[in-house]
């Protein structure tokens, strides 16, 4: 098992970039089809539309150093010639362009997205990574959770490197000009979908999910989800499970869980109908600060999954209590009154270009939480 995982993760990091809509993300999709036949199960390709945002050009340009970063994805894109303004703190209402530190979580932080609502600032450049949020220096980019409804100024992120050029800059308040242009060419992305029959079709089905997109290579991320989803998959299709499964692998979990909306939109009565969801989230097996946490809906699910964790010796570092929303894509499953059990934690390189494979992941958990998770789809199947 174990040798099958590091291969499985290592395959997923070779893909590159995990975008969704970009070469690695479609290459994904087509490699994780093959992996899911080989286990046994009935598998399928299954696509929707996506306008995938192209950049033209992201910087900023002070007095002439320029600053080069990514796009904030659900921030509105600027026209080619970009905006211009005086430089200030975030919330400065002298300034016409703001700049703040941002941490790389779902989106930047609740004060980031409050800022963004209600400025009058006609751009932001945010500064990523760095001590501040325990990661390294670089681009630890934040979720575009608002993909499809952009709100706010035109915003771009920029590596720590900037933050002393910028933070001259405004003390200055010196003009600058803010260029973060591109365009939306429409694509098809896709889930990958399986299945695995059981004897007895009156039985709810169970469901087992992972996301499987991201900001970069994200191999420890996104790669211990896809691997142990894999290594469950194999135990139940070699089973005769009584109970039948479903089972995704979402793209377009960085803008919003995209994907799995798709899913769940395609199929409106699973989330109330299924036996219950196994969610697979990030960063379970980093081998940088994973602070692993467990959730689930309800106490009979809460004790199946602590005792199959505790018999392979892991121990989650925190808990969500049952009955509070849940992080990740449980929350889609919570929203909806379903029943659900999820396994994901925390990540010294979350969202920066250094989650790579082998040095961000810790094999031997990632391992003993697939045959922890294994284990409890067998028992969720059994009936």
């Amino acid at each position: 098992m174990q040798n099958r995982i590091a291969k499985v993760i290592g395959d997923y990091d070779a893909q590159g970039i995990h975008r969704t809509g970009s070469r690695g993300d479609q290459e994904c999709a087509r490699w994780l089809f093959g992996e899911a036949l080989a286990t046994g199960a009935e598998a399928d390709l299954e696509g929707m539309a996506f306008r995938r945002i192209d950049t033209e050009r992201c910087f900023v340009d002070v007095e002439g150093e320029i600053i080069d970063g990514v796009p904030l994805f659900d921030s509105p894109l600027s026209l080619a010639e970009g905006v211009f303004g005086v430089l200030g703190e975030g919330g400065d209402p002298r300034a016409g362009i703001g700049f703040l530190a941002i941490p790389p979580g779902s989106a930047g932080g609740e004060d980031f997205h409050a800022y963004r609502r209600r400025t009058d600032h006609i751009g932001i450049v945010a500064v990523t990574g760095g001590e501040r949020w325990n990661v390294p220096p670089g681009l630890a980019l934040c979720n575009a959770e608002s993909y499809n409804q952009p709100y706010g100024p035109t915003t771009i992120q920029v590596p720590t490197r900037g933050m002393p050029l910028l933070q001259g800059a405004a003390e200055r308040r010196v003009l600058v000009r803010l260029v973060n242009s591109g365009v939306r060419t429409a694509v098809e992305v896709h889930n990958t979908v399986a299945r695995i029959g059981g004897t007895d079709p009156e039985l709810a089905p169970l469901v087992v999910m992972t996301p499987r997109s991201g900001w970069w290579e994200c191999a420890s991320e996104r790669g211990g989800g896809i691997a142990v989803w894999l290594e469950m998959m194999r135990a139940v299709a070699a089973s005769s499970p009584a109970r039948s499964s479903e089972w995704v692998a979402s793209t377009g979990h960085e803008l919003g869980h995209y994907g799995l909306d798709h899913y769940i939109e395609r199929r409106s009565d699973l989330i109330g109908e299924a036996h219950a969801w196994i969610h697979l989230g990030a960063n379970f097996g980093a081998a940088v600060g994973p602070n692993m946490l467990f959730q689930a809906s309800h106490d009979e699910l809460r004790s199946m999954g602590v005792k199959a964790l505790d018999a392979v010796g892991i121990t989650p570092a925190r808990e969500t209590p049952v009955g509070e929303r849940p992080l990740g894509e449980a929350r889609n499953v919570f929203d909806g009154g379903g029943r659900y059990v999820s396994i994901l934690g925390g990540n010294g390189l979350f969202h920066h270009p250094d989650d790579r494979w082998p040095d961000a992941v810790d094999l031997e958990t990632t391992t003993a939480v697939a045959l922890a998770f294994s284990r409890l789809a067998l028992n969720l199947t059994r009936a």
